[in-house]
């Protein structure tokens, strides 16, 4: 599929986008676009891809259609992972959060229309289902934006589709890391709510499915990968554990309870009761076809019709403690790592 093809990643230099661009660099593209507004975070990128003479690297803003115009030129394939992701960032930005989630999303499809693009995929969050902050709403109305651009670029070939995820395990800004900080340095480990529960998956997982939409993109979709379930506070004593049992050390404070923040939910959405109604589903993802296009099982092989149910971190299935251990270890997200 990118076989000499041009590749551009927005937000190609996070933790998603960039490990978006170390698999589309497996499959021989013509060209990858590296697309963000941290010079910094580049420089580190050229020095772990020094040996790749296919890569090029742009400063610019999602922002600033004019710059993103001037990057699409003769692009194949759009991966749009540039936004303003914190919840408590974007609670107390509102407008900027709009700037860049919602006026970007919308600089993004006329661009790739305007180029006529073959396909975007643009990341999603479980946020967007019925929102309760700033973040989940700015990114929820660029789902709707995505999802309607196949009505709105006409003749155009260009194909648009979302991937909605949970936490990304060590992704930047994920609460691993800070776990891990606090532990090393002996401080209480914080935790918002003993009984929040989220989705996880891993950054090859999370950046596997977006190739995947890209695979299976017919317009409008969102797809959905199935991932494991686990309370916070789990989270936080497995990782004490692996610190004791790896670095041989007696962790002696305890975990405390800070107060839910603004925006914050105790459980997270991925896919209501509603959409389940028209969704597919296969052993690893959903599909959610769009409103607007008349699409069945028979237009994506290899998926059958999804149960009527939500798919939420509060009613589906949940990893307890010792599988919590057995994900952070497979992953190698405890403390073995650090050894």
């Amino acid at each position: 599929m990118f076989e000499n093809k041009v590749v551009l990643v927005t937000g190609g230099t996070g933790s998603i986008g960039s490990e978006i661009v170390r698999n589309v660099l497996s499959y021989h593209p013509k060209a990858v676009r590296i697309y963000s507004r941290d010079e910094s975070k580049q420089f580190a990128l050229q020095q772990e891809f020094k040996e790749y003479t296919n890569i090029r690297y742009f400063i610019g803003d999602v922002r600033d259609k004019q710059r993103l115009s001037y990057a699409m030129e003769g692009v194949d394939y759009i991966f749009h992972a540039a936004a303003l992701k914190h919840v408590p960032a974007c609670e107390y930005n509102p407008m900027e959060a709009v700037k860049t989630n919602v006026i970007g999303v919308q600089n993004i499809i006329e661009t790739a229309i305007d180029h006529n693009v073959e396909k975007v995929v643009s990341i999603s969050t479980d946020k967007v289902v019925n929102p309760t902050n700033t973040m989940g709403a700015t990114k929820l109305l660029s789902e709707r934006l995505i999802s309607s651009a196949s009505l709105y670029k006409g003749a155009k070939r260009t194909v648009f589709s979302c991937v909605r995820f949970g936490n990304v395990m060590g992704s930047r800004g994920s609460v691993i890391p800070l776990f891990k900080e606090q532990i090393a340095r002996g401080m209480p480990v914080t935790v918002t709510h003993n009984e929040m529960t989220r989705f996880m998956m891993s950054i090859p997982q999370a950046a596997q499915l977006v190739i995947d939409a890209a695979k299976y993109a017919q317009g409008g979709e969102v797809f959905v990968l199935k991932m494991p379930i686990l309370k916070i506070r789990d989270l936080a004593v497995a990782l004490i554990d692996s610190y004791e049992k790896n670095l041989h050390k007696t962790y002696k404070n305890e975990i405390i309870e800070t107060g839910i923040r603004p925006g914050e939910k105790m459980y997270e959405e991925l896919m209501t009761l509603d959409e389940s109604e028209r969704a597919l589903e296969n052993d690893k993802m959903y599909i959610i076809p769009s409103f607007f296009q008349s699409q069945n099982e028979a237009s994506y092989p290899g998926f059958v019709k999804a149960p009527y149910q939500e798919y939420s971190s509060h009613t589906a299935p949940r990893l307890y403690l010792e599988d919590v251990k057995l994900l952070l270890e497979k992953n190698r997200l405890g403390f073995e790592c650090d050894v």
